[in-house]
């Protein structure tokens, strides 16, 4: 059995944890791992960093946390567990393994898993795939490297007698301004502000976006602070409230006509993290709240009601406007019905996008080189099992002042050749699903499937060819590709289906999804978006 096939079966390994208990809305546990990719020496060994916050963490709380190293097949190789106390600030954990000099171990790709939680809050989880051994040339298909304004000419890439007609286009669909918890002065901030206290605002964000090379930034307030509190303030004005959301709608307009090529795009992140999930509305030309001033006034332009997703989604069906699921948790959210990441068809049509990673959201590196990147592929394969038709993203989740400039991860949209880049042009791409989320700023993946493209659903009959397109602007060499595939609706567990770049089988009757994961010679990890099939019966089987 397969690594990724295996994972599920590891968590009876892992410590038990209580269940959520009721926290502050955006006072949420952060827990990351960095397990560097490559290690030093001819054994191959490294430390494994652990980073633990909580802001406003009660005095005595601790994070209890829990390590685990799996060879190929799963057999574990190593485990370590222990506490920090988090009521004084943020707390590292290093851990030191020697290698293949631990147990003799052979060459191949192993699986470094943290699981942590705090006080009674649930468990995070994170887990990324490290090498141990040389690495050895992965052959890959012949890829032409789409165009990409950011970037200089690929070197090294491989080539082919097509070129796809798309170009990328590489930014940032996360990120707070003083409009609500974020744009703080990057000396002072280690934390999410008290709302709309910060020094800058959005032209400030896209000014800096655009500057360090990004072509799109999305400032996506909380829908709840335009009243300036964190919590709720009934003595605000419910015309400022709404007016200052239309600044910001007007804002963006502005910046992206005078500065052609980049994209500015303004809207919200709906919804609170305790009892609910945190969901960015994109496109939208209305403030959604719920909260009241002290006569009953709505602060908001429309009435939503707070954790009520599946209003949500149809309402967000209705207008035509796109959602992403922000740093969705694996133990659940999002709930509709009383089920975790309920799907509904509304949900379906409006939810988009899956942000699979994202750095930290309290990151004041401007140097892209923060190594708190949490993972969420666990809980976005939970989406897709549920039914939603989601591509993933990779954001930054910014509240200091360094918008896009935390990490070199990039959100990829193709837009179609000869489109100029607009709000409108890159919402009706990410509608199609025509996105890919990368750790690398210079790289890009494609998968095509029968000469679909990712983000497409069809019909098929027949055998299905699956192919993945990668190029990297330095040269970078994929050092693993594998191929994932699952059931929407099946609320299941998504598994691997090859580990090579290209592929042919005939899948059973019914629906699938399926996507592609590239990791470089460097560690950092792309992810195609999905394709949607739903496969025929053959003649002979409906006999």
């Amino acid at each position: 059995m397969s690594l990724s096939a295996r994972r599920h079966l590891l968590l009876p390994a892992f410590i038990a944890l209580p269940a959520l208990a009721a926290n502050p809305d955006h006072h949420e546990f952060e827990a990351t791992l960095h397990a560097p990719y490559q290690g030093e020496g001819r054994h191959g060994a490294r430390t494994f960093t652990l980073d633990f916050d909580y802001p406003g963490a009660r005095p005595g709380t601790m994070a209890r946390w829990q390590l685990t190293l799996t060879r190929p097949g799963g057999k574990m190789v190593r485990s370590w567990k222990g506490r920090a106390r988090l009521d004084g600030g943020p707390a590292s954990v290093r851990l030191h393994w020697r290698g293949r000099s631990d147990a003799r171990l052979p060459d191949g790709a192993y699986l470094v898993r943290m699981r942590a939680a705090a006080g009674n809050g649930d468990p995070v989880e994170q887990e990324w795939e490290i090498a141990l051994g040389p690495l050895h040339a992965l052959r890959m298909p012949a890829f032409a490297p789409m165009a990409a304004p950011s970037l200089r000419p690929p070197q090294g890439a491989a080539t082919a007698a097509g070129r796809l007609p798309y170009t990328v286009y590489y930014g940032n669909l996360h990120s707070q301004t003083n409009h609500s918890d974020g744009g703080a002065e990057l000396g002072r901030c280690s934390g999410a502000q008290e709302p709309q206290s910060a020094p800058y605002g959005p032209e400030d964000a896209f000014a800096f976006a655009r500057n360090h090379g990004l072509d799109f930034l999305m400032a996506s307030e909380h829908n709840h602070m335009y009243d300036g509190a964190d919590g709720h303030d009934p003595a605000a004005d419910p015309e400022q409230v709404r007016a200052l959301y239309q600044s910001g709608r007007a804002a963006a307009g502005a910046f992206s006509a005078a500065n052609p090529g980049f994209v500015a795009l303004y809207g919200m992140e709906w919804g609170v993290i305790s009892n609910g999930g945190h969901v960015n509305v994109i496109g939208a030309g209305e403030l959604l709240g719920w909260e009241r001033d002290a006569g009953g006034v709505l602060l908001a332009d429309t009435y939503t009601p707070k954790n009520d997703y599946a209003a949500l989604y149809a309402l967000m069906r209705e207008r035509g406007w796109l959602g992403q699921f922000n740093h969705p948790d694996w133990r659940g959210q999002f709930h509709v019905n009383g089920a975790a990441f309920g799907y509904t068809e509304d949900g379906g049509e409006a939810m988009a996008l899956c942000e699979v990673l994202n750095t930290s959201a309290f990151s004041n590196s401007t140097t892209e080189s923060e190594t708190r990147r949490p993972n969420f592929e666990a809980a976005c394969n939970r989406v897709l099992e549920a039914g939603f038709r989601v591509a993933f993203s990779s954001n930054q989740d910014n509240h200091c002042a360094n918008w896009g400039a935390s990490y070199g991860n990039r959100t990829g949209i193709l837009l179609e050749a000869g489109v100029a880049p607009s709000a409108q042009a890159l919402q009706e791409a990410i509608r199609a699903r025509r996105v890919f989320a990368t750790m690398d700023k210079g790289s890009q993946v494609v998968l095509t499937a029968n000469g679909r493209m990712m983000g497409e659903r069809f019909d098929n009959a027949g055998a299905l060819h699956l192919l993945v397109g990668f190029a990297n602007a330095a040269g970078k060499r994929a050092a693993s590709v594998m191929l994932l595939e699952g059931v929407p609706g099946r609320n299941g567990t998504v598994s691997e289906l090859a580990r090579s770049a290209e592929t042919r089988f005939t899948p059973a009757p019914g629906e699938h999804f399926y996507y592609a994961k590239v990791t470089q010679e460097d560690g950092n990890v792309l992810w195609s978006a999905p394709v949607w099939v739903r496969q025929l019966p053959s003649v002979a089987q409906l006999r």
